[in-house]
This record gives structure tokens, C-alpha cells and sequence, in this order.
């Protein structure tokens, strides 16, 4: 595939922020999210700013020489990361993917047997999702045990109604989960109750689990907590006491997730939680780099990871990582970021790269678009 022509323009994510999108051959296009929460070792968005990366490849001439043909011929573009940073390269390549797929991505990348990932819903949220009073706790996140994907997705919905018919909010985080003014160990009691009835109801199995971001609100050695219970509405707790907090809260609620549950470069501490019946997930522990990954194993910190393609800035990379945890059983979970845009890319990553879990929300139309996306691929099988 030659690129005949390359357009790259200024659009708004789902926060009213600037990013970019690139359009190849005037009919593949692509787009980068942006989040919110971002762990240290992430690389840069943009070098400079959108309208930087914008100009810079709307002249970038060099790209109509390169055969793009294979999937490993997207790194003859990465050098663009030093110059650009993380968002313009995943837009491009995202768009090359496409074009060279002619739209069915995850047909192109597919190697080995079919399989729909498990959508793992942020149903409730806060901390750096949301101004204003919410749980300190970032996601409150569930997931239907369905065989199809399709079913799945729709418990995940009911589900999510009925929590927002329960809390009576209309708030919501820039994800779409609801915000309630209400503390942590509310949210969980008020999540276990609705979910148990709903088990009841539809007989289904749900899953609970959590993206604690506890790097958001640690600060000299301590957890600081705003709206920890009813009873204690401000909480200190050391390295210690956090820890057994989120062991007690894996056991009380019986957990089968849990993502960033300690600052992100505490690596011991990641391996005193048990790991034989909860995904002890690193997001901003890893930040998508095989290099931490690597270390994590070597400390026994984690069975799971997040996987988001801009945070490392490199579709040859993220493949890299995905490949690399399935050798050493590590569960792979794919991203979406709190900035979305409409572009569907990850969804086909997820079914191209075999991804057992996609984190992709629940409600509003740029997660939707994953959604429906996994929905008509799932069809297709």
C-alpha cells in the first residue's frame, strides 16, 4: 500500500481538549485519545502541541516513498516519535492500519483462533475523572461472564442503568460512570447489593473490580483519602495500612480486579497482594513498557497489565508487550483513555492481538463506538 496522501487535522476529544486526527488516502481515518490520569513513565502526547504535529505532517513528503504492506513495516514511521510525540504517531498508525486492512483491521493482524475479549465496564468513578466531591477510588468497574461479547456488553448496560437508577445522580465522569457524592466503602456495599440482585434477576455471573489510581492521591510516603466511609470522611494511611485495606476490600467484596492499588513505582509492594483469585492489574506501573514489565515479574508485583497503545507511542511496541506478557501469563487488558475520540481502532486491536479484556466504558458515543464495533466484528466471526 502506497500513501497516495495524508491529511492530519485539529479535532476535540470527549473532554473538549485538542488532539489529532490523521485521514490516508482521503477515506482511512483515525484519531488519538488523551488521558486524564497519566503514569510518569509515559511518553509525551505532543513534543510541543497539536498544531505542531498537524503542520509537520501535513508536509511530511517522505511517507508517499514507504511500501507499507506488513504490519511491521508501521516502524519505518516511528522515528516521528522523538519529534512529535506519543498522539500524532498512534493517529498514524492507526490510519495506516486501516488503510492497509482496508478497514478490517483486526482480519489483518489476526493470527491463531478467534476470540471476543471480556468488556470491563467503569460503572462508577472519580478521583482525577471528575471535579468536585466523588469517591476517592478512580473506576468501579464490572464485568459480565458471558461467551459472547454481545451479551456481555448488554448486562454491563442493565447493569450500569440500574446503579444510576438507585443513586438517583446525574453527575457523571469524563467516562461516563457515575459520581455520586458518596464515599468509597458506600459505593462498594451499594455495587455488591445491586449486583447480587441483579444476578438473581437475570442469572448471570458478574464480576466486581476496581482502578484505584492510588498514585492520584499519594503524597510523602501516605494515602490520603477525602471520602474514604459514612463514618470517616477524611483517612491517612501508611504503605501498610494501604495495603491491608485493599486486602481486606478484595476479600470483603470478593474482587476479581484490581489495577494501580499502590503508588506507581512500588513494585514490592505490588507482591503482597495475593494473585491466585484477583487480577492484580499495573496501569501506571508499567505504562505499557516492557522494560517495567519485565521488572514487575521479576518482583512478582503483577498477573495483569493495561495495555494503551499511546502511552508508549509505538503499535510495534504494543504488539511487542501483548506477545511478550502472554508468554510469562500476564493477563493483557486494552485501554481506552479518559479523552476519547470516535475512532474504534482498539477494538479491532483487541480481537487482531487476542486480548482477553477491553476496558472501554460503558455509556456515551466515543466508548459506544468500541462497543458496537466489537458488537459487528463479533457478527462477522
Amino acid at each position: 500500500m502506497r500513501v497516495k496522501s495524508l491529511k492530519a487535522r485539529k479535532i476535540k476529544n470527549s473532554r473538549g481538549e485538542d488532539t489529532i486526527e490523521v485521514i490516508i488516502n482521503k477515506k482511512y481515518k483515525a484519531s488519538a485519545p488523551s488521558g486524564a490520569s497519566k503514569g510518569k513513565h509515559e511518553v509525551i502526547a505532543f513534543k510541543k502541541n497539536v498544531e505542531y504535529a498537524v503542520n509537520y505532517l501535513n508536509k511530511y513528503s517522505e511517507i508517499k516513498k514507504i511500501d507499507f504492506e506488513e504490519f511491521e513495516d508501521l516502524a519505518k514511521v516511528e522515528n516521528l516519535l522523538k519529534i512529535l510525540g506519543g498522539n500524532p504517531v498512534i493517529a498514524l498508525e492507526f490510519a495506516l492500519l486501516k488503510a492497509m486492512s482496508d478497514g478490517e483491521v483486526w482480519r489483518f493482524l489476526l493470527k491463531g483462533r478467534k476470540k471476543m475479549p471480556t468488556p470491563l465496564g467503569n460503572c462508577v468513578g472519580g478521583g482525577k475523572h471528575i471535579k468536585g466531591n466523588a469517591p476517592d477510588i478512580q473506576e468501579f468497574l464490572i464485568a459480565a461472564k458471558e461467551k459472547k461479547f454481545y451479551k456481555a456488553a448488554a448486562i454491563n448496560d442493565y447493569l450500569y442503568q440500574k446503579i444510576g437508577t438507585v443513586l438517583k445522580v446525574k453527575k457523571k465522569t469524563d467516562e461516563g460512570a457515575w459520581a455520586p457524592n458518596i464515599s468509597n466503602l458506600e459505593v462498594f456495599e451499594l455495587l455488591n447489593k445491586t449486583i447480587e440482585e441483579v444476578k438473581k434477576e437475570t442469572g448471570r455471573k458478574i464480576l466486581l473490580g476496581v482502578d484505584v489510581a492510588a498514585t492520584s492521591f499519594f503524597k510523602n510516603g501516605y494515602y490520603f483519602y477525602k471520602n474514604f466511609s459514612s463514618a470517616e470522611r477524611f483517612k491517612k494511611l501508611n504503605r501498610k495500612q494501604q495495603i491491608n485495606f485493599i486486602k481486606e476490600t478484595i476479600k470483603k467484596y470478593k474482587l476479581f480486579y484490581v489495577e494501580d492499588p499502590l503508588y506507581e513505582e512500588d513494585f514490592k509492594g505490588f507482591s503482597f497482594f495475593e494473585k491466585r483469585k484477583c487480577l492484580v492489574c499495573g496501569d501506571d506501573l508499567i505504562c505499557t513498557n516492557i522494560k517495567l514489565l519485565k521488572k514487575a515479574i521479576k518482583n512478582n508485583s503483577v498477573n495483569a497489565i493495561i495495555v494503551k497503545p499511546n502511552q508508549v507511542g509505538s503499535l510495534i511496541k504494543t504488539k511487542e508487550i501483548i506477545e511478550f506478557a502472554r508468554k510469562k501469563e500476564i493477563k493483557t487488558i486494552i485501554s481506552h483513555r479518559s479523552g476519547e475520540t470516535l475512532d474504534a481502532t482498539i477494538a479491532h486491536l483487541a480481537v487482531g492481538f487476542r486480548v482477553p479484556y477491553i476496558k472501554c466504558g460503558i455509556f456515551g458515543k466515543e466508548r459506544r463506538a468500541k462497543i458496537n464495533e466489537l458488537i459487528r466484528i463479533e457478527r462477522e466471526f
